[in-house]
């Protein structure tokens, strides 16, 4: 593991005099590359430098302990120095195990977020604007940017359907354990008799796909125009703004209206697709690699059903690590980051264990 641990070390210092050669600021794509392997080496890098600081120090007080000349009070000195040394190590070699673990690739990467009502009708859509606003909060919470890329709003509020871009460093890292069927149990506005209601909404969180991922041919488009309907004042119906693309070889249809322009609309619906796809190509992939497939939390299907908010009991319980918190006003409020954290230990104890098994 030593010859590990110096092999990274060799490669950070390798990466930092690259990137410092002004000659390679002309090769955009290939300084790209190496940032992004610098900055995911940086903090194992410092980590392996820790421990071995801490190893050198922990030989020190071992040496100090063979000298002869050690009288009885500094060797309890240095036997509470060498208790507290070896307990730091412990720490940081297990930190250093969680840094090496196997990198989701798509982890720093944006996210396409796509959230729909499903069972309840208009208080399925009620809750899926919930939703969308406690991610809204969320990402605002964490520095990420949201940019709504299509929706599909009912009168009194909610969403049939709504897709959003959130942009930002970590917020698929953030943000992916998300997918699944969000289950609601409250008693709705318009429910006379004070009853609670079930109802569900599906959440996706797809990785934004980036142009080299995805090579879609322009001969596998079908490219509809037509006029928006809905809210959108007097433009509504006057042009064909609103656009519709299917993707013929699989079937996927993506439908943008929101903006007034259709070049926007276009680009805006280019982008769902490109995710769509890249999530398709991914989840292909993770077919084949059933027993990496095993070690996620849940399997990310957005059939299954993940989490349930319960408005009477203020609880949100998570089924997939059995986890339940008396928060349910918070975690709407955007403050989901002990759900989060709980998730992404479960996942990385997961892989812990796959490793030595």
């Amino acid at each position: 593991m030593n010859n590990h641990y110096e092999d990274i070390l060799r490669r950070h210092d390798e990466i930092e005099r690259m990137l410092a050669d002004p000659d390679l600021a002309s090769d955009a794509k290939k300084f790209s590359k190496l940032s992004r392997e610098f900055a995911e080496l940086t903090p194992i890098a410092e980590q392996i430098r820790k421990l071995h600081k801490l190893q050198a120090q922990l030989d020190e007080q071992h040496a100090l302990l063979a000298d002869p000349e050690c009288d009885t009070e500094l060797r309890e000195l240095v036997h509470d120095d060498i208790g507290k040394l070896k307990r730091e190590i412990d720490q940081a070699k297990e930190k250093l195990t969680l840094l090496l673990l196997p990198k989701d690739p798509n982890d720093d990467r944006n996210v396409i977020l796509e959230i729909r009502a499903g069972t309840g009708g208009e208080e399925a859509a009620l809750f899926a604007a919930d939703l969308f606003r406690m991610y809204c909060r969320f990402a605002e919470l964490h520095g990420f940017r949201v940019e709504i890329l299509s929706s599909n709003a009912t009168g009194i509020g909610g969403f049939k359907e709504i897709v959003a871009q959130i942009s930002g460093r970590g917020a698929y890292s953030r943000l992916k354990f998300e997918s699944g069927v969000h289950r609601v149990q409250r008693v709705p506005e318009t429910e006379s008799g004070g009853r609670i209601h079930t109802s569900a909404v599906t959440v996706a969180i797809l990785p934004e796909a980036e142009d080299v991922d995805i090579d879609i041919r322009p001969d596998d488009l079908r490219i509809d125009v037509y006029r928006a309907s809905g809210a959108g004042g007097q433009h509504v119906n006057k042009t064909e703004s609103a656009v519709r693309i299917t993707h013929l070889p699989s079937g996927i249809v993506v439908t943008c209206q929101d903006e007034s322009s259709q070049h926007k609309n276009r680009a805006k619906a280019m982008k769902v697709l490109q995710a769509r796809l890249y999530d398709q190509q991914q989840r292909e992939a993770q077919q084949e690699r059933s027993a990496a497939r095993r070690a996620m939390v849940g399997s990310g299907d957005r059939s299954e059903r993940i989490r349930t908010y319960n408005f009477p009991q203020g609880r949100v319980t998570d089924h997939r690590i059995n986890l339940t918190l008396y928060k349910l006003e918070q975690i709407l409020n955007g403050e989901m980051d002990e759900l989060v954290d709980a998730l992404i230990a479960h996942h990385q104890a997961e892989l812990l264990a796959s490793q030595q098994a």
